[in-house]
């Protein structure tokens, strides 16, 4: 009996991939995202995420090459897409209908690129949240995060755990997304926070992974909701004047009382 080849490793899988890509001159670039793009978090049981930017028009059976369709792939070992320049252009972009893959961009590694950087530059422009784009972003988030931390004390105060506790829980992302969209980044996936703020930690010693992730815990959790959500608008407050967004906060007028704690 012939003895079966070992089955080829992730890593050994996606320098295979690298090696045919670059040799297909309908390739136009290779991104790595994931854990694999992002220094330590890689494990065991990592797949490689590779998005191929490839040229519009490039499945014309006339250009004598394979469908670069069958590199699509989905498993243990590679998760590749495969996006023609046009889709890559607005992908991940606010209004492509894929604004939640945003932070798939951020640290990514361009492998493979065109001679003028085309596709570094679109990655970029995914990965990082422009002023101009942050000082839309930030006021409507803020705004999203007071309503949820409204009625979340305001079931507490009305004997309502559970409705304060689901409040709790749908503060938090608007929470993050005003957070880092005032420092003018993107969001990151909750499985990589911990790693964005030790890594690329924010400006004040309250955001740092110490401090804001075990507060965060204790909005998720079920007795101490209410009062980790307050600590959270209180710590925030003055931040978010300093920023300019004082109008969003004070739209609120003695709303603002129950969100400090000054009323029950």
């Amino acid at each position: 009996m012939t003895p079966t080849a070992p089955a080829a490793s992730a890593a050994e899988e996606y320098a295979t991939l690298l090696n045919r890509v670059r040799r297909d001159r309908r390739v136009l670039g290779l991104v790595l995202t994931g854990s694999r793009a992002r220094e330590g978090l890689a494990t065991e049981y990592s797949d490689y995420d590779v998005y191929l930017v490839v040229a519009d028009g490039t499945e014309d059976p006339e250009l004598g090459e394979g469908p670069l369709a069958a590199l699509i792939r989905r498993d243990a070992r590679l998760d590749v897409m495969v996006l023609p320049l046009t889709e890559f252009r607005q992908h991940a972009l606010p209004g492509s209908g894929t604004e939640w893959n945003r932070y798939a961009f951020t640290h990514a590694k361009v492998e493979m690129d065109t001679a003028d950087g085309l596709i570094g530059d679109l990655v970029t422009a995914k990965g990082t949240l422009g002023r101009a784009e942050g000082v839309v972003l930030a006021p409507e988030y803020l705004d999203a995060f007071l309503n949820s931390a409204y009625r979340c004390l305001k079931s507490a105060r009305d004997g309502q755990p559970l409705a304060a506790g689901l409040d709790a829980a749908e503060a938090v992302p608007y929470y993050l997304t005003y957070l880092f969209a005032a420092h003018n980044r993107v969001r990151p996936y909750n499985k990589y926070l911990a790693w964005e703020l030790r890594h690329h930690p924010l400006s004040r010693p309250e955001w740092s992974p110490e401090r804001l992730l075990p507060l965060l815990g204790r909005v998720l959790a079920a007795d101490g909701a209410p009062a980790a959500v307050r600590t959270l608008f209180n710590e925030l407050e003055p931040h978010a004047r300093a920023w300019g967004h004082g109008p969003v906060l004070d739209a609120w007028g003695d709303d603002l009382l129950l969100l400090r704690g000054a009323t029950d």
